[in-house]
């Protein structure tokens, strides 16, 4: 193993036998993607480790449109420029194939029509809309019951209408509320210190060890999206240090730079750093799902 041996403290194994019946009851996972695009692999990855142990996938966009993967992660001449080399396997390449095109991703829930959003304080009546707006999510905690966990799969395409997106933002909070486990990866870990109480504005990694995409991994150009000619150069931010801010002197960002691959658990996050971790980024949700591991990486 590249990493430390997964570890589980007293209390986490305590935690996962009192969690292991809702879990086995609850063997969805809901899996958000962007609607402009998602990087394959970052979806198959994990995907085939979570249906090979048992658990279903229900898929959300933005907007409920047809997810689409971004051609060069299905293509395995695709070079990568900061990495240096070739990145999608034949194999990676045909799961990805069968599954974008797939009726699997036809009907995705509309999270803009399924969670609301917050109101406006310049809004006629902003209080009353305000509390509706927070009685509309305690009735949404309910449905969230039926699900194991939250995955966020990345790609270009979240940094246009995920990280920034308040509905985006109070899913990730309804599953924390419930302490089940919320898996990322590469620019959907973005989601993550963007994902705060509005009352509090405390980020939820705070004090927490997470993994994402290193400074030396950022393109220099070349930032596209699905359903735009829109060539954003490089990423608006930089992820590694945004992420190093928001987990703040408690905690620890791990980029790994060097390392094959990055992937870290500090329950209830699961954080894997690009396209490379996506197979040991599934195996580790997994783990952390049916064995309970709540360390693992760092």
């Amino acid at each position: 193993m590249q990493f430390c041996i997964a570890q589980r403290c007293a209390f986490g194994t305590a935690h996962w036998l009192l969690n292991l019946g809702n879990y086995a009851m609850a063997k969805k996972i809901l899996a958000v993607l962007s609607n402009f695009g998602y990087w394959g692999v970052e979806l198959t990855g994990p995907m085939l480790k979570l249906e090979a142990a048992g658990y279903e996938l229900v898929f959300v966009t933005p907007k409920g449109q047809r997810p689409v993967a971004l051609p060069p992660s299905y293509d395995t001449d695709y070079f990568d420029p900061p990495l240096g080399c070739r990145v999608t396997t034949t194999a990676d390449a045909a799961e990805v194939i069968a599954v974008k095109d797939s009726p699997r991703l036809e009907a995705p829930l509309n999270l803009s029509s399924w969670f609301p959003e917050r109101p406006y304080y310049s809004k006629p009546d902003f209080l009353r809309e305000l509390e509706a707006y927070h009685v509309k999510l305690r009735e949404l905690a309910e449905e969230l019951d039926e699900y194991a966990g939250l995955l966020l799969v990345g790609g270009s395409g979240p940094i246009v209408d995920m990280v920034n997106n308040q509905r985006v933002h109070d899913l990730i909070l309804g599953f924390f509320k419930q302490d089940k486990p919320i898996a990322a990866i590469c620019y959907g870990v973005a989601c993550l210190p963007m994902a705060r109480d509005f009352n509090e504005r405390r980020s939820i990694i705070r004090g927490k060890h997470v993994t994402g995409h290193c400074i030396e991994y950022d393109y220099h150009d070349g930032t596209g999206f699905i359903g735009t000619d829109f060539n954003l150069g490089p990423p608006p931010y930089c992820l590694e240090y945004v992420l190093t801010d928001a987990v703040g002197p408690e905690g620890q960002y791990h980029g790994n730079f060097g390392k094959p691959t990055s992937v870290i658990v500090d329950y209830p996050f699961i954080t894997a750093r690009s396209l490379q971790c996506s197979h040991e980024f599934g195996e580790q949700f997994v783990n952390v799902l049916e064995r309970g591991v709540r360390r693992y990486g760092w």
